[in-house]
């Protein structure tokens, strides 16, 4: 007779749904990794001190984008791809596929972002200097977790859950060493926090603000499984709000932590911000292996929901008819789609040669920044409709506040993004109208005013 813990854990895996515990999981497993572990370090060498003053900021507008997307999911339950699928239903067409190939191909980029994390945790670990060896192990962490998410949604979601338990009591290991040091060493609250004048400018803010940004996008990763969470669009609005929350809370400890342990004009754009931390302060050598093993499962959580999110985002949007039949291969006894994952992960292989962390963070924000304003402009849209139930709390502000921030965002991007963004905008709307138009005699001319 199997053990009642094991028995338990079978029958919800053989279950067809979530609980509302496991689809925060999710969200923290994309959040928390993607930031804490990968691109704290970068903030605060771009805002040193006033990197906490981003992290709230960006952690505010992400509250306001999760409630939106929460409120939408209780009038479309079943759209798997989230942003795009808002977008789709309000605007039709044309904007769907713009936004929904931006937020895929973001999703995608942000795996790449993540799985560097990885590589350049465990080449630290190893002893490996080159950063060809942080490409090599990232480039297997992909394969490793595309073949892990086709094997189905629910272990995936299992698996991510015992992921985020344990990088939490990690991180929290983290915080308390950094807190010990502080009491043994009390100057370093004069020393570390000093900052340059000129990263606490709005300019540097503002570029801290994009990086952290990344750190804070996975929570959409729940809006792709809302018809799979207990309690359908409450439960993932629910999800939505305590992953948000809970991420706020985390990031600003360890950046404060990262900060006490580490001078704050010490910092570069790296991938493994918590080992120079922690070499900066002597610490024991048993505190090294537990973080970076720490990060290697962060990192590995949030690459899983990343590629989880994008396969089930190209996958809608194929079902809508927007892209080729080959990606709308569903398996619906695993509920997976096989080739969205098999492209996404090739894409986020491709995109490990771009650049360094931060550059690549940049690319994948844009396509969710503009995901985001889409969807912000969608509720407007659908509050209008006399029917349509959609229930909003402090509406006109909310979507209007999210709406002017998320633009701010991204008119701040670093201008390799915006070059890539902008130039990606362009082709999508000469394929679309390409495809659209190609088995027509005729223009389809409308009026824009009467």
């Amino acid at each position: 007779m199997l053990p009642r813990f094991a028995a338990r854990t079978l029958m919800l895996m053989a279950g067809q749904q979530i609980s509302v515990k496991v689809a925060t999981a999710v969200g923290l497993g994309a959040i928390i990794g993607a930031g804490i572990f990968v691109l704290s370090g970068t903030t605060i060498a771009l805002a040193g001190v006033y990197s906490i003053l981003a992290f709230v900021l960006v952690g505010i507008i992400a509250a306001l984008v999760a409630v939106e997307l929460g409120s939408l999911g209780e009038i479309m339950p079943h759209a798997k791809g989230a942003a795009y699928s808002f977008t789709y239903n309000a605007f039709g067409s044309e904007l769907g596929f713009v936004t929904g190939i931006l937020m895929y191909f973001s999703f995608a980029t942000a795996i790449s972002a993540v799985a560097l994390g990885f590589g350049s945790y465990l080449s630290s670990m190893l002893g490996y200097t080159q950063h060809i060896y942080a490409v090599v192990f990232a480039l297997l962490q992909i394969l490793a977790l595309a073949i892990v998410n086709i094997i189905g949604i629910k272990k995936a979601a299992k698996a991510d859950f015992g992921l985020v338990l344990v990088k939490l009591g990690v991180l929290a290991v983290f915080i308390l060493f950094a807190l010990l040091f502080l009491i043994m060493h009390p100057h370093v609250m004069q020393t570390n926090f000093i900052t340059a004048a000129s990263k606490g400018s709005l300019g540097a803010i503002f570029a801290a603000s994009v990086a952290v940004f990344f750190a804070y996008t996975g929570f959409q990763a729940i809006s792709t499984l809302t018809d799979r969470i207990k309690g359908a669009a409450r439960g993932a609005s629910k999800a939505l709000i305590y992953s948000v929350f809970i991420s706020i809370a985390v990031y600003l400890l360890v950046d404060i932590s990262l900060m006490l342990l580490a001078p704050a004009n010490s910092y570069t754009v790296s991938a493994d911000p918590l080992s120079f931390a922690l070499k900066s302060a002597s610490a024991p050598a048993w505190l090294f292996v537990v973080v970076d093993i720490g990060a290697l499962i962060a990192t590995t959580s949030a690459a899983l929901a990343m590629i989880l999110a994008s396969s089930r985002t190209v996958y809608q949007i194929s079902k809508d008819k927007l892209l080729p039949a080959v990606l709308r291969k569903y398996n619906a006894k695993r509920d997976v789609a096989t080739n969205g994952v098999i492209v996404s992960a090739v894409i986020a292989a491709v995109m490990l040669f771009s650049g360094n962390i931060y550059i690549i963070a940049a690319i994948s924000n844009f396509g969710l920044l503009f995901a985001y304003m889409m969807s912000s402009i969608a509720v407007i849209h659908f509050k209008r409709r006399p029917d349509v139930p959609l229930k909003i709390p402090f509406y006109p502000y909310l979507p209007i506040a999210a709406i002017l921030t998320l633009a701010l965002l991204l008119i701040g991007m670093p201008k390799e993004a915006l070059i890539i963004g902008s130039g990606l905008i362009m082709l999508l709307i000469a394929v679309y109208y390409f495809f659209r138009e190609i088995d027509r005699k005729k223009p389809v001319k409308v009026r824009l005013f009467k």
